[in-house]
């Protein structure tokens, strides 16, 4: 008998109230400070429940109340961790994350209790899961790429000061795209270098260019100097994008996007897109990372969640020995049902 099943049989109403607990405290801790009426709405519970479970973590100490809000204590921070831990074991996610590592051949998958889709405060999560695998795998004078995108923004706002090692480069992987200059890879870079008291370096260029204008800017000694440590970079940290959302977001043509449809386009990360066997169908000139770097990459770190990604999960992360994935529950869960509907088209 798992663990679930011997919960639900002795306490069938632990898992609620685990849960329950897991997001609330998860919930403080994304919006903190946090008001009880907001912190109602934002875990779909009533006024009196979240009432009495305040009381009852004021009592406990994980919580600390003041006229901005609530905020979790650090002994608070602690027991959200131990919580996600055995909700993982609870619910079997830990299966899950050996089965998915072992049908997609990569290092390793970190599941996350939770849906993105239906709760903005699991990518935070999410983000911590990252940033404290990112920290068990850093030394002297290592060098992080990043790439932008609000999954990257959730790992950067989710270290915290974190000064253990000296000398550490903070790249951005790819130059500029999209319009929001804060999930922009460079900001996401700067942001993260400070955390670590490390130095970073900018790569002032959008990402999607002309073969003739990429060809300009490599000339330019600058940007060919951050490249290159680019592409010698030892940890990638990325994000994945579903083909038809990224080919949107990078502008390409229409003649193009429907090249990448009648292609079998399912995902994009750094300008790579992929079918759903996990092949390189088309690529797009960027600056940055190419996909020749990858192999000589020490340590890759993919992080996206939502149902709707987990085809493009599959596709892009299929065969990559060094990666470990990060994702939620609700992605995982629909990653093992297109395991076990078409187990055969993936082959």
């Amino acid at each position: 008998m798992n663990l679930q099943d011997l919960a639900n049989k002795i306490l069938p109403e632990l898992p609620e109230l685990l849960h329950r607990r897991y997001n609330i405290l998860k919930t403080i801790n994304f919006y903190e400070p946090i008001g009880r009426r907001m912190l109602a709405q934002e875990t779909n519970l009533g006024e009196r429940t979240i009432r009495n479970e305040v009381e009852q973590m004021k009592k406990s100490n994980f919580i600390s109340v003041k006229n901005s809000g609530m905020c979790l204590t650090r002994e608070g921070k602690g027991i959200l961790n131990e919580l996600k831990d055995l909700l993982k074991d609870i619910e079997g996610l830990s299966g899950k994350e050996e089965m998915i590592q072992k049908y997609l051949n990569i290092k390793k998958v970190i599941i996350v209790p939770g849906d993105c889709d239906e709760d903005p405060s699991v990518l935070g999560e999410m983000g911590r899961a990252a940033a404290s695998y990112c920290k068990t795998i850093m030394y002297d004078n290592i060098s992080i790429a990043l790439t932008g995108g609000n999954s990257i923004k959730a790992v950067v706002d989710n270290f915290d000061i974190y000064t253990k090692y000296k000398d550490i480069l903070v790249l951005p992987a790819r130059g500029g795209i999209g319009k929001k200059v804060e999930i922009q890879s460079n900001t996401l870079a700067a942001e993260l270098s400070n955390k670590l008291n490390g130095n970073y370096k900018l790569l002032y260029a959008p990402d999607n260019m002309s073969g003739i204008a990429l060809e300009t800017m490599l000339k330019e000694k600058s940007i060919c100097e951050t490249i290159e440590k680019i592409r010698e970079t030892d940890i990638l940290v990325y994000g994945i994008g579903r083909a038809d959302e990224m080919a949107k977001r990078r502008e390409l043509e229409a003649e193009t996007i429907e090249q990448l449809h009648n292609l079998g386009a399912v995902g994009e990360a750094f300008g790579i897109y992929f079918n759903k066997n996990g092949s390189t169908v088309y690529c797009t000139p960027t600056i940055g990372i190419q996909g020749e770097d990858l192999e000589k990459i020490e340590h890759l770190i993919a992080i996206a969640g939502g149902k709707q990604k987990s085809e493009a999960i599959i596709s892009v992360e299929r065969g990559r020995k060094k990666s470990v994935l990060v994702i939620d529950q609700g992605c995982a869960n629909e990653i093992m049902n297109i395991i076990s509907r078409n187990e055969e088209n993936y082959i």
